[in-house]
């Protein structure tokens, strides 16, 4: 299938490493051009040379409110156009109630939610009919996960934003999806399996509990981004699409 993004032109926060870097990775070997970023300088440049000559990295912090006008005139300076972004954050503090601080819920909702927020403002004012925003959030937008809490209260409340966004957006042509990743095997997911006792019997545990018996891979997750942000997606908005290998079990 031709995914039409020969040339288009997008966005992609979060990209140095894991999730947004294999959706990086789909949307440059389907054709298109990407802007990704990374708080960090030598890593945003060095995932941008792994991508070749269609990718430039920008150094930003999501939370920084520059930032968004920043990504956005890179993509229009370097490339010449600008169709679309992927809001991927890592994830916030593990930890549950009685664990977490004032300070890691203050710098949580400036990177995640409110970066985000800001990022998609500043997308729906530059993008026209045909344009796409997406978010990557977690399957805790149905379900809380234990021991995620910050994740928990955060994650659904982008959601509502989104689907809020969507119906905004919708009489401009813009469309707005969500993608819900589960347990996808990143250094994220090893991170929060290792916080047991015992990594492999609560990986174990947890593949138990997805029909495919699996953790997903990096780039199955980007094949679903890419698709969702590329033009041959074009009725579809305003969706949480999971991406979990069946662990959602609800309809």
């Amino acid at each position: 299938m031709d995914l039409g993004l020969k040339d288009r032109v997008y966005v992609v926060t979060g990209a140095t490493r894991g999730l947004g870097n294999a959706s990086a990775r789909g949307l440059v070997a389907d054709g298109a051009k990407v802007v990704v970023s990374g708080r960090d300088e030598k890593r945003a440049a060095e995932a941008a040379a792994e991508l070749g000559p269609n990718a430039i990295g920008v150094a930003v912090d999501n939370a920084d409110a520059q930032a968004p006008a920043r990504l956005i005139a890179a993509a229009r300076e370097h490339f010449g156009r600008f169709d679309g972004i992927l809001v991927s954050v890592g994830g916030p503090p593990a930890g549950f109630v009685a664990d977490t601080t004032d300070e890691q819920w203050q710098a949580s909702l400036e990177s995640v939610f409110l970066g985000a927020v800001r990022l998609a403002r500043a997308a729906a004012g530059e993008l026209g009919a045909g344009g796409v925003i997406g978010f990557v959030l977690s399957g805790s937008v149905y379900e809380p996960i234990p021991g995620l809490t910050i994740s928990n209260a955060l994650r659904p409340g982008l959601a509502g934003f989104a689907k809020s966004l969507a119906d905004e957006l919708g009489p401009r042509g813009i469309r707005v999806v969500g993608l819900l990743p589960a347990r996808i095997d990143t250094d994220r997911a090893r991170e929060l399996d290792g916080l047991s006792a015992d990594p492999q019997a609560t990986r174990a545990a947890n593949e138990s509990r997805i029909p495919l018996r699996r953790y997903g891979t990096a780039e199955e997750f980007g094949r679903v981004a890419t698709f969702l942000l590329s033009p041959a997606a074009s009725y579809l908005t305003g969706i949480m699409v999971p991406v979990d290998g069946g662990m959602r079990h609800g309809f």
